[in-house]
Parts: structure tokens; sequence; C-alpha cells
């Protein structure tokens, strides 16, 4: 989780965001719900990029970075105006999950791999799963994982970029968005069981 830990950082370069967000009467709600449309935006320009159309690759890696400062300005935005709530932080983090089935989806159609999509999927999900069912229990949130949200949005856009300029197989016939996809499968369910067993040592 290198990049969350520039939080207090980014949240300073958020002030310019929130000061515009509140002139345009944005909701911390609202904004949640934009960031949800541009990783589904990402995902439609992951699905339709091929090597004989790289610049959806771009444009994706483009939503993938309005996605993640969005997703930082909601929470920003609910402070800035004194309504964070339970509620709010529930609808974030459902559109959170749905925005990285969205984002994965779209790099697995577009390469026509499945089943490296479903792999990538679950290891986030149960991640993030696995962080909040740790919670359920009394033994509090888990954020301990090697790539947090942040570092993989950071990630899905700089291959998005690459991708562009490298579409065709590097390695065992997999391009580098097929790699990337490995690489979240394996660090999400290492993550996720690494989480479950630290959360069962505790509790037996």
């Amino acid at each position: 989780m290198t990049l969350d830990q520039l939080r207090p950082v980014a949240d300073r370069l958020l002030d310019p965001l929130v000061t515009g967000a509140n002139k345009l009467g944005l909701t911390p709600d609202g904004v949640s719900v934009i960031a949800f449309g541009f990783a589904v935006a990402a995902g439609g320009a992951f699905w339709v990029a091929s090597p004989d159309a790289t610049v959806w690759y771009v444009l994706g890696a483009f939503f993938v970075f309005v996605n993640g400062w969005l997703d930082l300005l909601d929470g920003a935005l609910a402070r800035e105006q004194g309504v964070a709530s339970s509620g709010g932080d529930l609808l974030d983090h459902v559109l959170d999950r749905y925005a990285d089935i969205a984002v994965l989806v779209g790099l697995a159609a577009g390469i026509g791999r499945y089943g490296l999509g479903l792999a990538a999927v679950t290891g986030v999900l149960m991640t993030s799963y696995l962080g909040t069912q740790i919670q359920a229990v009394g033994l509090g949130r888990q954020y301990g994982g090697l790539l947090g949200r942040a570092d993989r949005l950071a990630l899905v856009g700089v291959v998005g970029v690459v991708a562009a300029v490298v579409p065709g197989p590097l390695v065992a016939g997999l391009s580098l968005v097929g790699l990337l996809l490995v690489l979240f499968a394996v660090v999400g369910h290492f993550t996720a069981l690494q989480r479950f067993w630290g959360a069962w040592s505790d509790l037996n």
C-alpha cells in the first residue's frame, strides 16, 4: 500500500478541486456516482482497445486517472461540507467494488483472457471482503496488503499508456495487460489469504 501513504499530499492537492466542486453545487454522493461513471467508461475503452486501435488504451488510462481523483474528492468534499455519514461511506465502497469489476472485466475482455479476468476480479474482491469481514468479527478494519486500490489504479493507468505503445505479447503469449491481470490475481488472493490467516490466528 505505497500510494495510500501519500494521502496527506493528495489531500492538499485536492483543495482546489474541493473548492470547485462546492461552487458547482456537487454533493459527495454525486461525486461518487460520477467517479463510478468514469470507471465504467474506462472498462468500455479497454474492452474495445486492440493492437489496431491503441488510442483506446490511452483513453481508458485517462478515465482511470479521473476515477482515482474523484474517489479521493468525494471523501474530502464530505468532510468540507460536514456531511460525512455511514450511508455515504457505504455508497462509496459499493461503487468502488463495482468500479473495480468494470475496469478489470474491460481489461480482460479487450484481450480475450476471461479466465485471467475472473482470477483478478475475485482476488481484488476477496481482499476487500476480508478487510470488512475481519472488522465484522471485532478485529478492526484491515487495510494491509501489497497493493491498495490507489496502487492498482496507478498501475492500470501506467499499463494503459504503455500498452498503447507495446500492445503485443511479451511473456508466455501474454500482453502487458495480461501480465497486469496475473499480478492482480496473484497479489489479490495472496493478500486475502494473508489477512485471513492473521485474523484466524488472532481469534484462536
